[in-house]
């Protein structure tokens, strides 16, 4: 019997809008996926040799480039940060839209930029390569949550981040200066898994299909 192939998903909202799409390609874990109270990581899947882990959505990048998961859903800014170069996203599945973007607070834009600034982000890499761009230092404080918070408190004078509707940022403060990256889910594959499980090419295949349909229907 071949080994389960490992299917990677992340936590929270593009999990929320993959599960229809996951199910019309056949990848339907089974009940205790959904049971709020299970404390498992692991489930296996209705009439299928696969399993779903689910995990934060940077680490569904690192299970995947490094052949723990053959297969996995995650935003393309984790793509883009990590830069896996055993990482390969084959399909953009055209949802969980949002940006990644600059903000500042109100009141504190200016024409020019110096040439150092501190900012906080959990993406680090995205972070200096735009600031760098632009002839600019980044010092990047690494936060993993709370972003909004910096600029107020005086830990940076901006933040990367992700967003939406806007909505969290002018709530405390802050508004959107630049954009660094537009962003939606995409499905990846381990570049190895890819050329030796037929299962992996099977799903990209599945999934290219499914895309391209619901474009047509658009």
């Amino acid at each position: 019997m071949p080994k389960p192939l490992i299917f990677a998903v992340p936590k929270g909202r593009i999990l929320d809008e993959a599960l229809p799409l996951m199910a019309r390609a056949g990848v339907v874990p089974d009940a205790e996926f959904h049971d709020k109270k299970s404390r498992a990581l692991s489930f296996a899947c209705e009439n299928s040799d696969m399993r779903l882990i689910r995990v934060r959505a940077f680490d569904v990048a690192t299970f995947v480039a490094h052949g723990a998961a053959q297969v996995g859903i995650v935003g393309s800014d984790v793509v883009e940060e990590f830069n896996y170069p055993d990482l390969y996203a084959p399909v953009d599945l055209n949802i969980g839209h949002c940006r990644l973007s600059v903000a500042e607070m109100v009141g504190e834009q200016t024409d020019t930029l110096p040439s150092h600034l501190r900012v906080a982000s959990k993406y680090p890499n995205l972070t200096r390569r735009h600031f760098e761009k632009m002839g600019v230092q980044a010092e990047v404080v690494k936060l993993n949550g709370a972003m909004e918070l910096a600029p107020t408190l005086g830990l940076s004078s901006r933040i990367v981040d992700l967003v939406s509707t806007g909505r969290t940022l002018k709530e405390n403060g802050l508004v959107e200066t630049s954009r660094i990256l537009d962003i939606s889910a995409r499905l990846i594959v381990n570049r190895a898994a890819l050329k030796t499980d037929e299962r992996v090419a099977a799903l990209v295949e599945a999934f290219r299909a499914l895309v391209a349909a619901e474009k047509e229907a658009a």
